[in-house]
């Protein structure tokens, strides 16, 4: 059967095609004899060939080329659906229809055709062709009792994974049928929440209720669940995942309902359960007009653009029709990743984008101005920064040259440029900092700051006392970890339950902050369209999220067990590793309680102390001078007195000025 079947598969496409054409003739034959046989019976049956030799002659005449004509000599067998189904019944019955004309037209000069031999003809050449393609379908498919598993005596097992899909809607069918065609995995059951179809089979496939999962999985033997249900919210999917949670099994999904109407993926594309659904937290419906505000017939800059936020504001900005799209990164391989994806995505939407990639780093304030003047640039968002606290740590100097210099050449650029408005990416470690990192992103805020609320001010680094007239509208947003960025916990928890584990926290009581990449992005844009200039927005993260719930939790859907005291045999341990250099408990969003709403349920405004501009620039020339030293106690002592509630941990120390002193 197997060398038949790769035989006929080899085929070339020609062969095929009559192939089928010559089985046709014959079913339409044997179709009109059986229709004979109905209505004479096998008795009083003459020889149908001898008297109505003309009948069959005709019937073939009408029914291939009606065939040809309605395409079914065009479908691929392996993926005979629904639709193909639909052409056969319309290509018969149009046959059959003409076969009866041609039939009352000859009555006069013709034998007798009883009027019954038509109708049968008809039923009998649907069962026959159409029945053909459905077996010849499951035949190539290689399994015959796929789609009637609840049927005694036809369950064996082939070697793969046995899954039960969480959805019997259009998606979960989808799936079914991808599931089969792939045979990767062999689908058991269906589970779902309407009452109405539990206990019935869609599919070949039983429908559990989810009360009854267990009994599904002593039944099925199912190892696997494939969510199926793009269309839900994040609050009913954390309900789903909480519930499964218990079964100990590996929990996977198709992608979500928007990802599936972007056309970016397909029902078949099964991934690991987003870490989104786990918070449970739905996003909130973008403002139109925030979103294009400072972006629709502009030219926008965006700095960091091959970075994890940089690169999702690129996709978010493009989708808003700006002019011009200058992408600035230091890192060459970022940069040459984001463009062709937005190139492609260009191409693929006739986008009518002028899409420019610059290589350079934020520190270079001529260069930066002589873009901002060239290209006219309208918006700047400053997404450029070092985020990874443990490495910024002991990279003092490179942490403040990037994150604070680097966000005053670029803000002074803009300002000399009269660029309209300047969006700084920030971060809640800015908050009560005990870190490098997160002092450095506040004395970043603070710089916007203090130039928001001068009119003329002398830059730094000028020497000459010329003020500059500052037309630029500054604004900040500060938010918490997003999820799957560069250096985040949920690719290191993914990896290292791959490999086996342990999965390692930190410690027991830490807990963080959470958002999606595309929400935060979306929110980062709209907030800065709303304020007046100096305005520090803060985006609602939700609740905080205990590091060490959300690793067993990853743990338990990935069907497996945790290693603890209690459970000495389970599978992966979480093993606590201690707090880096730097690193806090908890992570706040809010220096203090002066907080307001606006016109964004996810966006508030919160009204943050900073210094005047002279005297913050005189503290940040002081820096300066003192990372040139490599007097690092004097930065500590700097930033101290600068960044309200900065307490460091420990002696903060880089590693370049360290190993200088060691050597003699």
């Amino acid at each position: 059967m197997d060398k038949l079947r790769a035989f006929l598969l080899g085929l070339t496409r020609r062969q095929k095609r009559a192939f089928q054409v010559v089985t046709d003739v014959i079913l339409v034959w044997f179709a009109l004899w059986m229709a004979f046989v109905v209505r004479l019976g096998v008795d009083e049956l003459v020889n149908p060939f001898a008297d109505y030799l003309w009948l069959f002659l005709s019937a073939t005449v009408v029914a291939i080329p009606l065939f040809i004509r309605f395409g079914m000599y065009r479908a691929v067998m392996r993926y005979f659906g629904n639709d193909a189904l639909i052409t056969i019944i319309k290509a018969v019955s149009l046959s059959a229809l003409m076969l009866a004309l041609i039939v009352y037209w000859s009555s006069s000069r013709q034998p007798l055709v009883p009027r019954s031999i038509i109708f049968n003809y008809w039923w009998l050449s649907l069962v026959m062709i159409g029945g053909l393609r459905l077996a010849m379908r499951q035949y190539f498919l290689g399994d015959w009792f796929t789609a009637a598993q609840h049927v005694p005596f036809t369950s064996r097992d082939d070697g793969l994974p046995k899954v039960a899909i969480y959805g019997a809607g259009a998606a979960g069918n989808q799936l079914v049928a991808a599931l089969r065609m792939g045979r990767l995995m062999r689908p058991v059951a269906f589970i779902d929440d309407d009452s109405n179809i539990a206990e019935r089979v869609i599919s070949g496939l039983h429908v559990y209720k989810p009360k009854h999962i267990q009994q599904m999985i002593d039944v099925t033997g199912a190892q696997q669940i494939l969510l199926a249900i793009p269309s839900a919210n994040r609050t009913r999917r954390r309900e789903i995942l909480s519930f499964l949670e218990g079964f100990g099994l590996h929990v996977q999904s198709v992608p979500g309902f928007m990802d599936l109407a972007s056309g970016r993926v397909k029902v078949d594309d099964i991934q690991e359960v987003d870490i989104a659904d786990l918070l449970g937290r739905d996003s909130v419906p973008p403002q139109e007009e925030l979103l294009e505000h400072c972006i629709k017939e502009q030219s926008v800059l965006i700095t960091g653009a091959g970075g994890s936020i940089g690169s999702e504001l690129c996709r978010q900005i493009l989708a808003l029709r700006p002019t011009t799209m200058l992408l600035y990164e230091h890192s060459e391989f970022n940069l040459y990743s984001i463009l062709q994806e937005l190139e492609q995505r260009i191409v693929r939407e006739s986008l009518s984008v002028k899409l420019l990639p610059i290589l350079g780093s934020v520190r270079n304030q001529e260069k930066l101005l002589d873009i901002m003047q060239t290209w006219h640039v309208d918006t700047v968002y400053h997404a450029a920064a070092y985020k990874h606290v443990p490495m910024v740590e002991h990279n003092i100097a490179e942490g403040l040259l990037n994150n604070v210099m680097g966000t005053l050449s670029t803000a002074q650029a803009a300002l000399r440029a009269n660029v309209a408005n300047f969006v700084l990416i920030s971060t809640d470690k800015a908050v009560r900092p005990t870190n490098v990192m997160g002092s450095t992103k506040r004395l970043a805020e603070m710089t916007l700051q203090a130039l928001s609320r001068e009119v003329a001010p002398v830059l730094f680094g000028e020497h000459t006392n010329v003020s500059r007239v500052n037309k630029t509208r500054f604004t900040m947003v500060r938010f918490g970890n997003v999820l799957g960025s560069s250096g985040s916990v949920i690719p290191l928890f993914h990896k290292q339950i791959k490999s086996g584990g342990p999965l390692t926290v930190t410690h027991p009581r830490i807990t963080r902050y959470f958002m999606t990449i595309p929400e935060a992005a979306q929110l980062v844009i709209q907030a800065g369209s709303m304020g007046q200039g100096g305005d520090v927005f803060v985006l609602d993260m939700g609740e905080p999220v205990r590091i060490v719930e959300l690793a067993e939790k990853m743990v338990h859907l990935s069907g497996l067990s945790l290693r603890s005291e209690k459970n000495p045999h389970g599978d992966i341990a979480v093993e606590f590793t201690g707090l880096r250099p730097g690193e806090k408990l908890y992570e706040e969003l809010l220096i203090g309680d002066n907080v307001v709403a606006t016109q964004h349920p996810m966006i508030m405004s919160a009204n943050e102390d900073y210094l005047p501009w002279d005297v913050l620039k005189a503290r940040l020339g002081e820096l300066l001078l003192a990372v040139d030293q490599d007097d690092y106690s004097r930065v500590r002592q700097l930033l101290r007195d600068t960044v309200s509630g900065y307490t460091p941990d420990s002696e903060i120390v880089d590693w370049i000025y360290q190993q200088r002193r060691l050597e003699p």
